[in-house]
């Protein structure tokens, strides 16, 4: 078994990483930047250099072949699309259309191409596994995040319509994580109230210790993404599976 992971210079996609290599999975990294973190494992962690909301940049890195080599003769394969951005913040009117435009790659684009290519990579593979990172944001609607909401729902329907897809061997599911303690979460807390007035109740959650450590999360994840019944619903919530 082998793993692609998105966005595994921090945070989650970090925390994932550190998950599948402790069970002994080998993983290619994509991030930014390079995790120092992860050269503790050798061999088992292969880190590529690469922005994901540069579309061109991915396009030729997918031309590489660097995904199938990864990948060749495994049997049980797993893709992680994880990477994302929260911005931008705000209202219509206040984005910007670069902002809105790198969000939709790296949030949208990036993972359906990486997806499609992961799927041809790994012709020989019987199992194949596919985790789009989502959020609550995607079911609910929060003032100031229509991009953001917008860009997860867009993986939640891709996964459901993957799954009509039919693909031998294909399992999907787009997962919602729930409140976990990243980056993320501390931009949340420092948008202007004006253009993200649910500010205060992330400053809540944190104040009230209701954030998720990142390698607790990433543990359920993996639990999860591993066990019999992954994919047996097209989108879930990390949450309610890890209470069930």
């Amino acid at each position: 078994m082998k793993a692609i992971v998105t966005g595994t210079s921090r945070g989650l996609g970090a925390a994932i990483a550190t998950t599948l290599l402790e069970r002994g999975i080998p993983v290619l990294g994509l991030a930014r930047q390079s995790n120092p973190a992860l050269n503790g494992f050798d061999a088992s962690c292969t880190q590529a250099t690469l922005d994901l909301s540069d579309l061109a940049a991915l396009t030729r890195w997918l031309a590489s072949d660097e995904m199938a080599r990864f990948l060749a003769d495994e049997d049980a394969v797993l893709l992680i699309n994880n990477a994302g951005t929260v911005a931008p913040v705000g209202p219509l009117g206040t984005q910007g259309g670069a902002a809105v435009s790198q969000a939709v790659s790296l949030n949208v684009a990036a993972p359906l191409m990486l997806a499609d290519a992961f799927v041809t990579a790994a012709p020989a593979a019987t199992d194949r596994r596919i985790v789009h990172v989502s959020s609550g944001a995607a079911r609910k609607a929060y003032a100031g995040w229509n991009v953001y909401g917008a860009t997860k729902a867009a993986l939640d329907h891709h996964a459901r319509a993957a799954v009509e897809d039919g693909v031998p061997g294909l399992r999907i599911c787009s997962l919602a994580p729930g409140l976990v303690d990243t980056d993320m979460q501390v931009q949340v807390r420092s948008s202007d109230e004006a253009r993200f007035p649910a500010r205060e109740r992330f400053e809540t959650l944190k104040r009230d210790g209701a954030l998720l450590a990142p390698a607790v999360c990433a543990a359920q994840l993996v639990r999860y993404l591993l066990s019999d019944g992954f994919g047996a619903d097209a989108t879930a919530d990390l949450r309610e599976l890890a209470s069930a």
